[in-house]
């Protein structure tokens, strides 16, 4: 998918100094966009080995970015990005983005770690496509600073970044956070904090409806995604897209919106039993389709 630019004003510009709390694949598509609108970019990771993954995991994205046409030197790009196992690599960070897996207590021990290492002037985000901000912000002493960056995946291709506001969040910051995602060359939208925000509660409606439909015997999944993208304009079907996004992620968010919306989010049992066989989509390498040539290990 081709990268795209939205307008941008002199005034758009990001944090020098970027932090980005996990490096599967949204927290290295999140480095990789701002190692491209030229920040500097510390990624934690819980360990060594998955530190470097990461690593190679952002190089590989900027070398392919440079491919596709972006002008820029990939020796400069991969020498701003540094990886490190501490939180204490995010001192100096000027905004840090949260973006471990979709967890209520595992986020709050995240931002707990990230706060505590920052100046009370640096900015917290966190990734999270369905928690309430609001739950969130309970773990911080310094909530007025925190704010949602909902990256869509994958992150280079994707036009849209949500950005959600809690009540504690401060006056100022929602147009400090437009003012980035512009300057990142996508475009913001601004919600209020509710479950599942705007993105991924109608997203997951449509897929969850669909996953019925498929074990209903319906239709086949090809034919589904095939009336959505004809008729009804969407570019991709929403069952390839729940293959794109995997089906671990789409039914957490399910169990998340279930809990908090009530029956309607409920997650079909053929997601659930896929879930529990592997078949994650494109990055188990097979989901509602195959994908014979997709990595493994990215999260």
């Amino acid at each position: 998918m081709a990268e795209t630019k939205a307008s941008t004003s002199p005034n758009d510009v990001v944090p020098q100094v970027v932090g980005v709390l996990g490096g599967g694949r949204m927290g290295s598509g999140i480095a990789h966009a701002f190692l491209l609108a030229g920040a500097s970019v510390t990624v934690v990771e819980r360990d060594q080995a998955v530190a470097q993954d990461a690593r190679a995991r952002i190089e590989r994205s900027i070398s392919a970015s440079i491919d596709r046409g972006f002008h820029a030197d990939a020796a400069t790009l991969n020498a701003s990005l540094t990886v490190a196992t501490s939180a204490t690599a995010f001192q100096g960070a000027e905004l840090v983005v949260e973006a471990v897996p979709e967890s209520l207590e595992l986020k709050r021990v995240a931002l707990r770690a990230i706060e505590t290492q920052l100046a009370t002037s640096a900015t917290i985000a966190s990734n999270t496509s369905s928690i309430p901000l609001g739950q969130l912000a309970e773990a911080l002493t310094q909530p007025s600073r925190f704010i949602g960056l909902h990256f869509f995946n994958p992150v280079p291709a994707s036009t849209l970044i949500e950005i959600v506001l809690c009540k504690q969040t401060s006056d100022e910051l929602p147009a400090k956070a437009r003012s980035w995602v512009r300057a990142l060359g996508k475009t913001p939208i601004t919600v209020n904090d509710a479950p599942g925000f705007a993105s991924s509660r109608l997203g997951v409606a449509l897929a969850l409806e669909a996953i019925r439909m498929v074990e209903q015997g319906v239709a086949s999944a090809a034919d589904i995604d095939l009336a959505m993208e004809l008729g009804y304009r969407h570019p991709v079907g929403p069952l390839r897209t729940t293959d794109i996004v995997g089906l671990d992620v789409r039914l957490g968010i399910a169990e998340q919106l279930h809990r908090d919306l009530g029956h309607h989010f409920a997650p079909p049992r053929l997601l659930q039993d896929m879930v529990a066989a592997g078949k994650l989509g494109r990055k188990s390498g097979q989901g509602f389709y195959t994908w014979p040539d997709s990595p493994t290990t990215d999260r």
